[in-house]
């Protein structure tokens, strides 16, 4: 039997209203324009029935290869899945204290909202469905099960526009992933596009758990981040606080050398969050506070056509 749907919270129809309806306004009607409508690669449509096995061919995924049987037989051969047309699609949303960061209305959670804003609306209105799972803040009902209503984008909208409340961490004040990404692994049971939305400012552990997740789900990772938490500015004495633990410590940014290290640790900390992408298997997309949210639409889809042709460019150029 379907969950009956959730009741608005008194002052959603309000804010979330009318943040939707803005952008709906100048970021919907520009990628309707741009895109004529064309949004097969948001979601891949496939479920995970094995129906056939047969020879690969040129516009075959590769990750659908499977290698006994092409060893068996000498020559690659692709696992044919049942389609299925309503694959909803999932957003994973880090609400930590760290997404709060960046400038007065242009912070991470800004963009976060815009994100799954704009792309829940691009899906639901084509008939696709989408849930959430909320990890941090004050909410009742961390998860939202999948649908496809306008008022359900909204009910997503007002959960995300919360402020607050607690969510788990590890002894020394940091988030952690893990937790919600076992969540996911519960709570998903059928194949489903997956947008996991963090800064990923979490303690080490949520690489496998997302691996894990990629092999069964379509899954792409939107990166949160400001500019200020790449490259430390030289403005002289400034008082910084961990907006995880709350600690606060006042720095020099006069000094060259601490830069020099600031910005080392920086680059060590990007080369490794980006290998660990890479290594789980999951698309990653970067959502800057800078950004233009209608651009960085036009770049995810342009991320998601290329990711669909590169398979079979991919085995083309090893024949």
């Amino acid at each position: 039997m379907p969950e009956p749907a959730l009741p608005l919270p008194p002052a959603a129809p309000r804010a979330a209203e009318l943040l939707l309806r803005r952008l709906e306004w100048r970021v919907l009607r520009p990628l309707d324009g741009m895109l004529q409508g064309d949004y097969r690669t948001l979601l891949r449509g496939m479920g995970i029935d094995l129906a056939d096995l047969r020879e690969y061919q040129p516009h075959d995924d590769v990750r659908h290869i499977d290698w006994n049987v092409t060893a068996r037989l000498g020559a690659p051969h692709v696992r044919v899945f049942t389609e299925d047309r309503e694959m909803a699609a999932w957003f994973l949303l880090d609400l930590s204290a760290s997404v709060d960061f960046g400038p007065p209305g242009h912070t991470k959670r800004d963009q976060m909202i815009g994100f799954v804003s704009v792309l829940s609306r691009l899906l639901t209105r084509r008939g696709n469905r989408v849930g959430a799972i909320l990890h941090g803040g004050a909410h009742q009902r961390p998860v939202l099960p999948a649908r496809s209503s306008r008022e359900h984008v909204l009910r997503l909208l007002h959960s995300l526009m919360l402020h607050g409340g607690h969510e788990e961490k590890t002894p020394s004040g940091t988030t952690r992933l893990q937790p919600l990404l076992h969540m996911a692994h519960g709570v998903l049971r059928r194949r489903s596009a997956v947008f996991l939305v963090s800064d990923f400012m979490s303690e080490p552990g949520w690489e496998r758990p997302l691996s894990l997740l990629a092999r069964r789900h379509d899954v792409v990772a939107v990166r949160l981040l400001d500019p200020l938490e790449l490259e430390l500015p030289d403005i002289g004495l400034v008082w910084m606080r961990d907006p995880e633990t709350g600690e606060r410590l006042r720095v020099d940014t006069h000094d060259a050398g601490f830069r020099r290290r600031h910005a080392r640790l920086t680059a060590e900390r990007e080369e490794q969050l980006r290998g660990s992408l890479a290594r789980a298997g999951v698309d990653t997309l970067e959502l800057s506070t800078g950004d233009d949210l209608l651009e960085s639409m036009l770049r995810f889809m342009s991320l998601r056509g290329l990711r669909a042709r590169r398979p079979a460019m991919h085995l083309a150029t090893l024949q």
